[in-house]
């Protein structure tokens, strides 16, 4: 799921992918917003947020939602110039490396906001996430090619309603149904991201009313032991490769 790329990739490897993290973001999405009634994820609500403040010369919570924007951007880029390296240097798990340091990132803020007295937690709760969901949007987009996207479902959901039409034109015969078995494959692989994001979503309220804050040591936690799985999978994997090409 995590070191498989390019042909090497399946439907099967696509379908995980999607619905382990996209179950994560609406995790973090729902229980941040529980916590500070803020979105982490939503560029979209975040940036119309940001041209109503403006609108209203209210520049201050402006600059707040500007600052969302941007954290989510550098996230993205930091995350692909970390997997542009791994790739000309053939580090098979370097898109577990990324999810491992958002693991470590999140455990780290879960101890700052938890343990830590702050003037403003909610604040760098947010600005936090939302820095770790462009991190993480951007290596399952790198690792699927653009087939998958787990922290927002805008883009997917309108994927779904694609799919659904040209399946109901090769049921009416108006398209060939030749791509068919490509078309239902695409429609249950967004499907599973939407339905990942939404039981994720609902997943974080229980876990902040039973956790808090501590939400974040868990979530973290779990993708720790996920993303240390698979890096341990990548090394078996080179050193069996390594002996193979020494025969």
């Amino acid at each position: 799921m995590l070191i498989c790329q390019n042909e090497a990739r399946t439907f099967i490897t696509d379908s995980r992918l999607a619905a382990t993290l996209a179950l994560v973001a609406g995790a973090l999405n729902t229980a941040a917003f529980e916590a500070v009634g803020f979105f982490s994820a939503n560029m979209t609500g975040n940036v119309s947020s940001l041209s109503e403040r403006l609108a209203r010369n209210q520049l201050p919570v402006a600059f707040f939602f500007c600052e969302i924007v941007c954290l989510f951007i550098f996230g993205s880029a930091l995350s692909t110039l970390l997997i542009n390296h791994g790739r000309r240097h053939n580090i098979r798990s370097v898109y577990a490396i990324n999810i491992l340091l958002e693991a470590l990132l999140l455990l780290a803020l879960g101890g700052v906001v938890n343990y830590i007295p702050l003037n403003s937690p909610g604040t760098l709760m947010i600005l936090s996430l939302s820095f770790l969901m462009g991190l993480q949007n951007a290596v399952v987009t790198r690792l699927s090619n653009a087939r998958v996207r787990t922290t927002h479902v805008s883009g997917t959901s309108t994927d779904i309603g694609i799919e659904l039409a040209m399946l109901l034109d090769i049921l009416r015969r108006k398209e060939s149904p030749e791509y068919a078995s490509v078309y239902l494959q695409r429609l249950m692989l967004h499907g599973a991201t939407v339905a990942a994001f939404l039981l994720g979503g609902v997943g974080g309220i229980w876990l902040y009313k039973l956790a808090g804050d501590g939400f974040l040591l868990f979530i973290g936690g779990f993708l720790s032991v996920l993303a240390l799985g698979y890096l341990y999978k990548a090394q078996r994997q080179t050193a069996k490769n390594s002996r193979l090409a020494a025969r």
